[in-house]
């Protein structure tokens, strides 16, 4: 079993390390679910937009692990926000995973310009007033989505999920989600392995702790309080991936790693991004 769980704001404990499945197709599910399985993962992150949500849900159902023991994220996607979209698409997901209720819910993107998020988060807290999802919360929101979402609506988000990893720390973001005690989650938490582990400082303290180099950046985002989704489908990576909690970094190694951030953000800046964008 995962040894390390956050607590959400809510109280609803979830796991620090998840897989991300973005891009797992169907052929590969079966066999990266079970060797996260075997390895101790019990929580999984897809999305409607990532066309494996049923794939996903019959190789947990497969896994033979109880419902109880699972955490389970999904996310609606851009051109479904809109309150009753949002109830339409939401029992979408619930159906193509086979579920009862979904753990996390997310809004996928803000799409500001279409001026949708207020009315579709409003949709998500009733699907957390009845019961049908047991945390929510929004993705790639930047501060100033958040301050409007907090002003219009009344459930604190338990989760913001954003690209967050040493070359792009999101320090603002990352404050603000701190304060209002909104737990971060980093996707791309290796930067898709675009340089970021053959960074001197990362393969210093890989060789240090004899770990692998992206054993110690996902110890790092752990330091911060934050989760954890690195996708893979192989599974040595998914058991590398997982094998992060039998260590602990120093406080001055932890600032050598935050010193590294250059803002250089990977994927779309959300202030760029509509509905119809990212198809």
């Amino acid at each position: 079993m995962v040894n390390d769980t956050q607590i959400l704001n809510n109280g609803y404990p979830m796991p620090k390390i998840g897989l991300g499945v973005y891009k797992v197709s169907d052929e590969e599910m079966e066999t990266a679910i079970q060797a996260a399985i075997d390895d101790g993962y019990r929580a999984f992150d897809t999305a409607y937009f990532y066309k494996n949500e049923e794939a996903l849900g019959k190789a947990l159902k497969n896994s033979g692990v109880p419902r109880e023991d699972l955490f389970i994220t999904t996310k609606l996607w851009n051109d479904h926000q809109g309150y009753d979209r949002t109830l339409e698409y939401f029992n979408r997901s619930l159906d193509n995973l086979g579920l009862d209720y979904i753990d996390l819910y997310l809004i996928h993107w803000p799409c500001e310009n279409d001026q949708l998020y207020i009315e579709t988060y409003k949709a998500l807290e009733k699907l957390y007033e009845e019961g049908k999802v047991k945390a929510i919360g929004v993705c790639n929101f930047k501060v100033h989505h958040l301050e409007t979402l907090m002003r219009e609506t009344t459930i604190v988000p338990q989760v913001n999920q954003i690209e967050v990893h040493p070359y792009f720390n999101q320090q603002d973001v990352q404050d603000y989600c701190d304060k209002y005690d909104i737990v971060v989650t980093a996707w791309m938490p290796l930067m898709r392995n675009r340089g970021l582990l053959e960074d001197p400082t990362i393969t210093k303290l890989a060789k240090q702790y004899d770990k692998t180099p992206a054993q110690i950046v996902l110890r790092w985002h752990i330091a911060h309080n934050r989760i954890v989704i690195p996708k893979s489908k192989t599974p040595s990576r998914i058991r590398e991936n997982h094998n992060i909690f039998d260590f602990n970094l120093e406080l001055t190694e932890i600032a050598e790693i935050d010193s590294l951030n250059r803002n250089a953000r990977q994927g779309k800046d959300p202030d760029d991004v509509s509905i119809g964008d990212l198809k």
